[in-house]
């Protein structure tokens, strides 16, 4: 059956499925993937299907796990690393930023590293410390490394076996709080590169780019900005680094104003790199200063209080308004 409705955790795993039964050079590596199937269940049945030596149960030690993975890349492996959420990435910087990044420039071109470090990541799902951050823009700032974000089904089944495919090591975030929302995913489809930006929703007045979680909320500011005749497009930006900054011009050279949404810190978040780009590109066009929507320059708090943190309905309306104001 080519059209499939599943859960964005469902079509992650089964992406891998298919990534593994094409390419016997495709290996899974890290804490709990294997007999456990990731504490997410995205690994979920691979170990006992494609065996030990191809669903590899880790020791936890993130640095040693994406080390291995560069020496097995070094080899003519592709592998794929899970680091088991967010916060534990940073024993992993190291090697991620100054070995994974910088080695085919190193080598002058001569070696490549088709790694892609799968990282779970964002709040919503009531999580104790270092289990709900959004490290995105550290990643996206180092030169060497490619970072994208599905948010629904259908591109985190395509989004991950063209990462898997390519030949320069990927960051590839997956939005934890919509691992269970479900989507369409046509496994028969012929996708759009990897790292261009979609048109979510057609508008006329204003444009949000978000990608990963706030798309799903971006859209949903849209919808209740529609009833009061405000007519809201939404842009998918999908890719971190690059982006697609084409799409979203063209976006912005309709509706005139951009508010940027992501659920990182607004401060030094990948919203003001875009806010830059966009107010160059698109100078004369803009009839308000472009703003941003996200979370606090705070860390992230208790759960109970996670909710006020994160960027909600109300505050992308809030800023919806404030542009159009002008």
């Amino acid at each position: 059956m080519a059209v499939q409705k599943l859960p964005l955790a469902k079509a992650l795993n089964e992406s891998l499925r298919k990534a593994l039964e094409t390419d016997p050079k495709v290996l899974i590596m890290g804490e709990d993937v294997g007999k456990l199937g990731g504490v997410f269940r995205i690994t979920d049945g691979l170990q006992k299907d494609f065996g030990e030596d191809r669903v590899i149960d880790t020791p936890l030690a993130e640095s040693g796990i994406v080390g291995t993975a560069i020496g097995l890349a070094l080899r003519g492996y592709r592998p794929v690393v899970e680091i088991q959420f967010d916060g534990f990435v940073f024993p992993a910087y190291d090697q991620i930023v100054t070995q994974l990044a910088k080695m085919h420039a190193r080598a002058l071109g001569k070696i490549k590293l088709p790694v892609v470090v799968r990282i779970p990541y964002g709040g919503g799902i009531g999580a104790v410390e270092h289990h709900s951050e959004s490290p995105e823009a550290l990643f996206a700032h180092v030169a060497g490394l490619k970072v994208v974000s599905p948010s629904n089904a259908s591109d985190g089944y395509w989004m991950l076996q063209q990462a898997i495919q390519s030949d320069d090591p990927v960051i590839f975030f997956e939005p934890k709080r919509r691992y269970w929302d479900k989507g369409e995913v046509d496994t028969e489809a012929i996708p759009g590169p990897l790292h261009t930006a979609r048109v979510a929703r057609e508008g006329a007045d204003l444009t949000l780019a978000a990608y990963g979680p706030m798309v799903k909320v971006c859209l949903e500011a849209a919808a209740a900005a529609q009833e009061e005749g405000k007519s809201v497009e939404v842009v998918d930006l999908r890719s971190m680094s690059p982006i697609d900054f084409d799409t979203l011009q063209t976006s912005v050279e309709k509706t005139r104003r951009l508010v940027v949404v992501h659920e990182a810190p607004v401060f030094y978040g990948s919203g003001a790199e875009i806010a830059a780009r966009i107010t160059e590109r698109c100078f004369y066009h803009l009839e308000a200063p472009v703003l941003r929507v996200g979370g606090f320059h705070a860390p992230y708090p208790p759960a109970r209080l996670e909710e006020e943190y994160l960027p909600g309905l109300d505050r992308v309306l809030d800023a919806v308004d404030r542009s159009l104001a002008y």
